[in-house]
C-alpha cells in the first residue's frame, strides 16, 4: 500500500498530464504533413513538463506532507468545515514556526555573500573559508565587490575562476568633501561602494537576501548554518531589521560557552550580516555619504527594530590595518573569540526569538533576579546566586560598571552595545550578569553618545 504522501504526489502529477493532454489535443487541429511536426514537438513538450513536473512534486513531497500533518493534528475549523489558518497561525506558535519554515526553506532561497574588498591580497584568507566551509556554491554564490582598482587584489579575486563573482566599483574618483571631513574620506568611500555593491546585488541581479561581509573576517565552522537558520525569522519579524554574526562584547572571558545562545539586540552589530531587498528598497534611496554603520543605529532609521547576534560570535576580524586604523583592534576586536563548535540551528525552534515570546520572558527574568553591588560583585563578595543584575540609571554609572568588567562602554544614538530594552547581558566569574536600567525604562536617550 501507496503511503499517503506518496499518492499525493501521483494525483498531483496526473492532473497535470491530463490538463496537458486536454490542451493538446482541444489545440490540435485536422492537418496534413505540416502540422505533423508541430504535434510532435508538442508530445515532446508535455513529456518533458511532466520529467519537471514529477521533480519538483518529489522535492516538495516532504514540505506538503509536513504541511498536511499540521492541519490534521490541530482540529481548528472556521465553522465551514475547514481550517482557518489565520486563526491558527495566531494561536500556535510551534505550528507558526513550522510553517515558516517550510515555506522559506533553505532549499529555495538562494542566499548570496557579498564579499567588500579593496586593496587588500588577504581576501584570499576570507574567500579560501567561504568557499571551504559553505554547503552549496548555487545556494550561496559569492558575491566579490572590489573598490580602490587594485590590480593585486584583482588577481587574487580572479584567481578563483567561476568559484566567484567579482565585480568592480566603477567609480574611483575622489569624492566631494568638506575640507574639515578631509580625514574620513576613507568612510565616504567605503559608504559609496556599500551603496554601488548592494544596488548591484538587489537591483541588478535581483536577489531577495545577502550576507554581507567585509574581507578581512574569519568566519566559524556553522556559519551558512547560521544564517539559514534564522533567515525564516527575519522573513517573518517584522520587528527584525538584520542578523548579524557577530557579538560586540564577545571577549572569550565575558561569553558563556554556549554556541546555541542567540539574542536579540537594539544595536546594529555588523560584522557579518544579513539583510532583505525590502529593508535596501527603504534604506538605499536616502543612503548617507558616510558612517553608513552609524547612519543605521540613529533611531530615524532603526526605528525600534531589532537584530539577532549570538553569544559566540561567527566571525572574527584579522584586519587591523584599515581605514578605522586600527581603532579598538589592541584592546578589544582581537580578543573576540569565534565560535568553533558547530551548530545544527536548522534542527532547532528558535521562535522563541520573535519579539512576542522574547522581549516578555528576558524582562520577566531580568527583574526577577537579585541585584547586587557591582563593586560587590567585582570583589567576589557574591555567592549563592548564578545569574545576578546590576542596576545603572544613568550613562556614567553604566560606563563606569563596564569599564570595570572589560565591557564596551559606547552608545551610538543612546543604545549600548549589545543592549536589548537597555539591558546588557555578560558573564563574569562563571555567573550570568544583567546590566539593567530602571524596570520602567521605555526608550533609549539620543543624548547618551
Amino acid at each position: 500500500m501507496k503511503r499517503p504522501q506518496t499518492v499525493i504526489v501521483y494525483l498531483a502529477l496526473i492532473c497535470f498530464i491530463s490538463w496537458n493532454i486536454i490542451t493538446l489535443l482541444k489545440n490540435t487541429e485536422p492537418a496534413g504533413n505540416e502540422k505533423f511536426e508541430e504535434i510532435i514537438n508538442r508530445v515532446q513538450s508535455i513529456e518533458n513538463s511532466q520529467i519537471a513536473m514529477k521533480s519538483l512534486l518529489e522535492t516538495h513531497e516532504e514540505k506538503l506532507t509536513a504541511l498536511i500533518k499540521i492541519f490534521r493534528n490541530r482540529k481548528i475549523t472556521n465553522g465551514k468545515g475547514r481550517p482557518d489558518i489565520g486563526e491558527h497561525l495566531n494561536g500556535v506558535n510551534s505550528s507558526k514556526i513550522y510553517i515558516e519554515k517550510i515555506l522559506f526553506s533553505d532549499k529555495e532561497v538562494v542566499i548570496p555573500v557579498l564579499v567588500i574588498a579593496c586593496n587588500r591580497v588577504s581576501v584570499r584568507k576570507n574567500l579560501d573559508q567561504l568557499i571551504k566551509i559553505r554547503p552549496s556554491a548555487s545556494k550561496f554564490p559569492i558575491i566579490v565587490s572590489q573598490d580602490c582598482g587594485h590590480v593585486p587584489t584583482a588577481k587574487v579575486i580572479q584567481s578563483y575562476g567561476s568559484q566567484v563573482i567579482h565585480i568592480q566599483q566603477p567609480d574611483l574618483s575622489e569624492p566631494q568633501i568638506p575640507w574639515s571631513h578631509r580625514k574620513w574620506k576613507g568612510y565616504y568611500k567605503i559608504s559609496r561602494h556599500y551603496k554601488w555593491a548592494l544596488n548591484q546585488v538587489f537591483h541588478k541581479l535581483k536577489h531577495t537576501s545577502v550576507i554581507i561581509v567585509e574581507d578581512d573576517l574569519d568566519i566559524s565552522p556553522d556559519f551558512f548554518e547560521y544564517f539559514s537558520a534564522l533567515y525564516p525569522i527575519l522573513k517573518s519579524d517584522p520587528t527584525l531589521w538584520c542578523i548579524s554574526a557577530w557579538n560586540d562584547n564577545g571577549k572569550e572571558n565575558i561569553i558563556e560557552n554556549n554556541s546555541e545562545l542567540l539574542y536579540r539586540t537594539d544595536f546594529f552589530p555588523g560584522l557579518g550580516w544579513m539583510l532583505t531587498n525590502d529593508l535596501w528598497n527603504e534604506l538605499g534611496p536616502k543612503w548617507p555619504l558616510t558612517f553608513w554603520d552609524d547612519w543605521l543605529r540613529h533611531p530615524d532609521q532603526r526605528k525600534g527594530r531589532s537584530c539577532i547576534r549570538p553569544e559566540i560570535s561567527r566571525t572574527h576580524t584579522f584586519g587591523k590595518i584599515g581605514v578605522s586604523k586600527g581603532q579598538f583592534f589592541d584592546k578589544h576586536l582581537k580578543f573576540i573569540k569565534l565560535n568553533s563548535k558547530p551548530v545544527k540551528f536548522t534542527k532547532m525552534d528558535l521562535s522563541y526569538l520573535k519579539k512576542e515570546n522574547f522581549d516578555k520572558l528576558f524582562h520577566e527574568k531580568v527583574y526577577s533576579l537579585p541585584t547586587v553591588n557591582w563593586m560587590d560583585l567585582k570583589l567576589n563578595k557574591v555567592s549563592g546566586h548564578t545569574a545576578v543584575r546590576i542596576d545603572y540609571n544613568d550613562k556614567k554609572v553604566f560606563q563606569t560598571i563596564a569599564k570595570s568588567f572589560g565591557i564596551m562602554d559606547d552608545f551610538k544614538s543612546g543604545v549600548p552595545r549589545t543592549g536589548v530594552n537597555g539591558i546588557v547581558p555578560f558573564m563574569f566569574s562563571g555567573r550570568r550578569v544583567y546590566m539593567a536600567p530602571p524596570k520602567d525604562w521605555t526608550a533609549y536617550r539620543k543624548d547618551w553618545n
